[in-house]
C-alpha cells in the first residue's frame, strides 16, 4: 500500500476516534436521562410528591426534608435511597451536559422573550433636575416614537427645540449644546443596554439554564431564549426585576402622626368643603392620631364618594371601603388604617389599599407631606386574625445606603428568632468596605429605630436597629419560600439592571411540542437519508455504496463537531443537516458522472477516476465556497434559528467536501491499487 494511502487512512481513523470521543457524552446522556426518569417515577410512587416538587427539592437542596415530611415507615428508607441516587445522577448529568450536544428551544421546550430598554425611565434617572416640563417632553417623545417609529433621541432633541428649552437645563453640563448632550445620552443608553445584557447573562447563568441565548437586537432590544425552563414566570421575574436596593430610615412616630393629621385635615376639606376643621377638633397632634387595632376597629363600609366628597369617575367592581366608624367623620384618612401591635408599620386593610394610594398621590396631600420623606408599601400582603392587610411605611426619601455597596448575598436558614420561625429562609448580605463603614455609622447613630430595606421601591423588611453593626452584614427577612429567597439572593449578587426593561414579546414552547418537533425532525432526516442512500445504490451500484459510506461519515463528523464546540441543535439546524446531505451527494454525483464520461471515452479505470476527481474538483469547490460564504453571512447577521441553520450548514459543507473528495477517493484508490478491476461498477 502506498505511503500516501496509509497517511490518509490514519487521518480518517484519527478523525473517527475523535468523533466517537466527542459524541460519547451525548449518547451517554440519553441513557442517564432514562435512568433519571425511572428514579423520578419511583420517588413519586413512594412519596406521592409530583415531579415538579421533586425537581424543586433537588434545586433547593431540601429533597430529603420533603420526603421525610411526605412519607414514613418502610417506604421512607427506600425513598431516601432513591433520592440519594437521584442526587448523584443529577450531578453526573450536569457535568456530562456540558460536553453533549444541547437541544434548542424549539426541541426541548422553553420560552422566548423580547425585552426593550425603557429609555424614558432611563432619562428620568439621568436627569439632574426634574419638573413637569421635562416629564411633558419625555411623554411626548415616547408617544411620537410609538406612533411613528422614529429614533428616540432624534425626537427628543426636536421636542426640546420646539419648546425653546436648552437640554443642559436637565442633562449634561452648562454650556454644552443640544447635539453634544444627545450624543452623550445616546452613548449612555447604549452603555446601559450593554451593561444590562451582561447583568442578564450573570443572572441567567446563576439561575441554572443550560445554554441560554441572550442577544442584543437593534439598539435597545434584548432577546432571551431559555430552553428547557419549566418555571417560566420565575424566569421572567429573575430577568425583569430591576433589583434597586436601598436602605432607608423609617421616620419617628411623632412625625408620622403629624403628617397623618395633616392628611386628615386635607380630606375633611375635600369632604365638607370647609376651610379647615374647627378648633374643637384640633388638639395636640400626638393625641389626635389613634389607630384602631386590626381586630378591635368598629368597621363599617363606605363608598369612595363618601371618602372624597365627590362623584368618582372610576368604575370598579368594588368601590366600598372598610373604615373605623368611630373616627371616620373627623379622621377620614386615618380611619382607613389599622395598627398591628408590635408591627412597626401602618396596616391597611386590603380593601382600602387603592384608596390610600390615590389619597397619597393627590396634589393637595403631596403639598402637606414634607419633601424629604415618602410613603412606601410592603412587598406583599399579610394575614392578621382573619383579615389581610398591606404594610405602609413612612421613610426618609434619601437612602442611607445603596445596593451598589453590596458584595455578596446568600440564603441562610433561621434558627428561630422573634420575627422568623426556625427553618425559615432569609437573605444574608455582605457589604463592601465603603458600605460597611457607612452601615456602621448609620446603625450606631440610630439605635432603636427601624431601617427599611427597600427593593424596587417596596419595603422587603424593616428591622429595628438594636446595636451598632460594624461587621458589614445585613439581612432581609420575609415570608419567603426557599425558591423566592434563592432568586432574591441571585438578583442581588448579579446586580441591578442599569436600564429598566419591559416585555415586548413572549412565546412559550411546551415540552410536548418540543418532543413532537424532535420526532418529526428525526423522521424527516431518517426518511430523507434512506431515500438518498437507496437512490445512490440503485443508480451508481458499488460506487453508490462508497458514496453512502462517505455520507454516513459526513453526518457523524457534523454531530461530532457540534458536540466538540458545545453547539445547540435546533429545528433549523436539522434542516441544515438535511440540506448538507443533499449537497454531499451532489458532489459525488458530479464526480461519478465525470468518471462515466471518461470511461466512455476509452480511458482505463484508474485514469478515469483520476480525471473524474480532478475535473469535478473545481466545480465542487466553487459551489461549496459560495454556499459557505452565504452560511457565514447568515451566522454573522442572523439571530436565533437563522444562526442554528447557518452553523450546521457551515460544518456540513466542510465535512461533505472532506468525505466526498478525500474519503471516497481513498476508497477507490485502495480498491484499484490492490485489485485488478476490469470493470468499474458505477
Amino acid at each position: 500500500m502506498q505511503k500516501s494511502h496509509m497517511a490518509k487512512i490514519v487521518l480518517v481513523l484519527v478523525l473517527l476516534i475523535a468523533a466517537g470521543f466527542s459524541l460519547y457524552p451525548t449518547f451517554q446522556l440519553s441513557g442517564l436521562h432514562r435512568k433519571e426518569s425511572e428514579l423520578f417515577g419511583k420517588i413519586e410512587s413512594l412519596t406521592g410528591l409530583n415531579k415538579i416538587d421533586i425537581d424543586a427539592g433537588l434545586t433547593a437542596g431540601d429533597l430529603e426534608a420533603n420526603i421525610r415530611q411526605a412519607v414514613s415507615g418502610d417506604s421512607l428508607g427506600e425513598a431516601l435511597a432513591s433520592a440519594v441516587e437521584l442526587l448523584d445522577l443529577s450531578a453526573r448529568i450536569e457535568k456530562i451536559e456540558k460536553r453533549a450536544i444541547k437541544q434548542g428551544l424549539d426541541l426541548q421546550g422553553g420560552t422566548y422573550l423580547v425585552y426593550e430598554a425603557d429609555l424614558p425611565q432611563l432619562l428620568r434617572n439621568l436627569a439632574k433636575n426634574k419638573d413637569d416640563r421635562l416629564e411633558d417632553i419625555i411623554n411626548a417623545t415616547k408617544n411620537s416614537v410609538e406612533e411613528e417609529g422614529a429614533d428616540f433621541f432624534t425626537v427628543l432633541e426636536q421636542n426640546f427645540k420646539s419648546r425653546n428649552i436648552e437640554m443642559n437645563r436637565y442633562f449634561g453640563r452648562k454650556g454644552e449644546t443640544n447635539q453634544d448632550i444627545i450624543r452623550e445620552l445616546d452613548d449612555e443608553s447604549q452603555d446601559a443596554v450593554n451593561r444590562t445584557l451582561e447583568v442578564l447573562r450573570n443572572r441567567i447563568d446563576q439561575f441554572g439554564v443550560s445554554e441560554p441565548s441572550i442577544t442584543k437586537q437593534g439598539a435597545n432590544r434584548i432577546i432571551v431564549e431559555l430552553a428547557g425552563v419549566t418555571s417560566i414566570q420565575r424566569a421572567k421575574n429573575v430577568i425583569s426585576s430591576t433589583a434597586q436596593l436601598e436602605f432607608k430610615l423609617v421616620q419617628e412616630p411623632e412625625l408620622i402622626w403629624s403628617i397623618l393629621d395633616d392628611i386628615d385635615r386635607v380630606m375633611r376639606v375635600k369632604q365638607k368643603g370647609d376651610a379647615l376643621a374647627d378648633s374643637a377638633t384640633t388638639t395636640a397632634k400626638s393625641d389626635t392620631i389613634q389607630f384602631a387595632d386590626g381586630k378591635t376597629a368598629q368597621e363599617e363600609e363606605v363608598s369612595l364618594d363618601d371618602l372624597f366628597g365627590e362623584k368618582t369617575e372610576e368604575v370598579k367592581e368594588d368601590t366600598t371601603l372598610l373604615v373605623d366608624q368611630n373616627t371616620f367623620s373627623e379622621k377620614p384618612f386615618t380611619a382607613l388604617l389599622r395598627q398591628i401591635p408590635g408591627g412597626g408599620y401602618i396596616a391597611i386593610p386590603l380593601q382600602n389599599v387603592r384608596a390610600v394610594q390615590r389619597i397619597i398621590n393627590l396634589p393637595e396631600v403631596q403639598a402637606v407631606v414634607p419633601s424629604d420623606v415618602q410613603f412606601l408599601f410592603g412587598t406583599e400582603p399579610f394575614v392578621y386574625g382573619e383579615d389581610r392587610f398591606e404594610k405602609l411605611y413612612l421613610t426618609k426619601k434619601e437612602p442611607e445606603l445603596l445596593g451598589e455597596m453590596l458584595s455578596d448575598a446568600s440564603v441562610q436558614i433561621s434558627s428561630g428568632t422573634q420575627s422568623l420561625a426556625a427553618g425559615a429562609p432569609y437573605v444574608s448580605m455582605e457589604l463592601n468596605n465603603e458600605g460597611a463603614k457607612i452601615f456602621s455609622k448609620v446603625t450606631g447613630m440610630n439605635i432603636d429605630r427601624q431601617l427599611a430595606i427597600v427593593l424596587d421601591g417596596k419595603v422587603a423588611s424593616a428591622p429595628v436597629i438594636q446595636t451598632k453593626i460594624t461587621a458589614g452584614s445585613a439581612m432581609i427577612e420575609g415570608t419567603f419560600t426557599m425558591e423566592e429567597a434563592q432568586d432574591l439572593a441571585l438578583i442581588l449578587r448579579a446586580g441591578a439592571l442599569p436600564a429598566p426593561l419591559y416585555s415586548i414579546t413572549e412565546n412559550t414552547v411546551g415540552p410536548s411540542l418540543g418532543l413532537d418537533s424532535v420526532k418529526r425532525g428525526t423522521n424527516s432526516a431518517v426518511i430523507g437519508l434512506a431515500l438518498v442512500v437507496l437512490f445512490m445504490i440503485i443508480y451508481y451500484k458499488a460506487a453508490g455504496i462508497v458514496a453512502d459510506f462517505a455520507l454516513i461519515l459526513n453526518i457523524i463528523f457534523i454531530f461530532a463537531v457540534m458536540a466538540g464546540f458545545h453547539a445547540t441543535l435546533t429545528m433549523p439546524g436539522i434542516a441544515g443537516i438535511i440540506l448538507t446531505v443533499g449537497m454531499a451527494v451532489d458532489a459525488n454525483v458530479l464526480i461519478f458522472e465525470r468518471i462515466r464520461e471518461e470511461l466512455k471515452s476509452g480511458k482505463t479505470i484508474r485514469a478515469a477516476i483520476d480525471a473524474g476527481y480532478g475535473r469535478a474538483f473545481t466545480t465542487i469547490l466553487d459551489a461549496n465556497i459560495t454556499t459557505l460564504i452565504t452560511a457565514i453571512v447568515l451566522y454573522s447577521f442572523g439571530t436565533g434559528p437563522i444562526k442554528g441553520f447557518a452553523l450546521t450548514l457551515s460544518i456540513g459543507i466542510i465535512a461533505s467536501m472532506f468525505t466526498a473528495i478525500v474519503v471516497t477517493r481513498l476508497i477507490f484508490d485502495i480498491i484499484t491499487s490492490r485489485y485488478a478491476i476490469k470493470k468499474l461498477s458505477i
